[in-house]
């Protein structure tokens, strides 16, 4: 099959690419110790970048919402939302409080859907969505249920496939009260890494991340699903200057008129193709 890129894909490429998928198993733990050192680092390299950043072309004010990670609130998100702010962006936090993910007395999907109905009324227009790790899985099922009013789906380490193959599934499950092999959330892993007709897909993603394995991020490429690859920490991701970038160019593709990110030139310093 060849779509509009002009590049071919075979059900066989993709069956390979689930596979890896599927196999993959969790970073090491060794790693995960040294997850907050290196988040502390990416975060300090925002100063020196910080005018790069803010200096970059404006976007056209569509509505952006982001969601946190696993067990983290707002605040988590609240740098991407400033620079959101400052490329001229109406950003948006999802206001749930702490993201605990799906439990048993939280109807969560009918909150989260509600959430983008209102931001999609309020600015009349279709909402991006910027999900940070289970919050980029959390934005994929949004974009799931309402491709209507989702304009772009942007993940950033998000655990697009076997929970175990993370360092945090045995938290979620303690604080849940669910497991990751309940029939609902197998039903859900069955689905999530496909394609949503409509909706550009953009996964960012590091092979240094040490909670969620980088081949559970990756997605079967299609001719809207693209993967980034970036040197970063999971803990980082939200205030590294690279991914920052990296989210500021997504969100400026047109409505209606994506194209892949492209790694040429001095971007090949920061990013690969994964």
């Amino acid at each position: 099959m060849v779509y509009s890129d002009g590049v071919r894909y075979t059900d066989p490429e993709l069956t390979v690419r689930d596979h890896a998928a599927d196999t993959a198993t969790a970073p090491s733990l060794f790693l995960t110790l040294l997850e907050a050192p290196r988040a502390l680092t990416e975060a300090t390299t925002l100063i020196p970048a910080h005018a790069l950043l803010t200096g970059l072309k404006s976007g056209d004010g569509h509505s952006v919402m982001t969601l946190p990670g696993f067990m983290a609130t707002d605040r988590s998100t609240a740098v991407l939302r400033r620079y959101m702010l400052e490329w001229g962006y109406d950003a948006n936090s999802w206001d749930l409080g702490r993201n605990l993910g799906f439990t048993r007395d939280r109807d969560l999907e009918r909150l989260l859907d509600q959430r983008l109905h209102a931001l999609s009324d309020a600015s009349g227009g279709k909402v991006s969505l910027v999900g940070w790790s289970l919050g980029g899985l959390l934005a994929r099922e949004m974009a799931r249920r309402q491709p209507e009013l989702v304009r772009s789906v942007i993940t950033l380490g998000s655990p697009l496939g076997n929970p175990r193959a993370t360092n945090a599934w045995r938290l979620y499950e303690l604080m849940s009260g669910m497991t990751v092999d309940d029939d609902a959330i197998r039903r859900r892993l069955d689905r999530l890494r496909k394609p949503i007709p409509g909706v550009p897909m953009t996964s960012i993603l590091s092979k240094t991340d040490a909670i969620v394995s980088w081949q559970i991020s990756r997605l079967p490429r299609d001719n809207m699903v693209e993967n980034i690859g970036v040197a970063a920490s999971h803990f980082g991701m939200g205030f590294n200057p690279a991914i920052l970038y990296a989210v500021a160019d997504r969100l400026r593709q047109p409505d209606g008129e994506w194209s892949r990110f492209e790694i040429v030139g001095m971007r090949n310093l920061f990013y690969y193709h994964a």
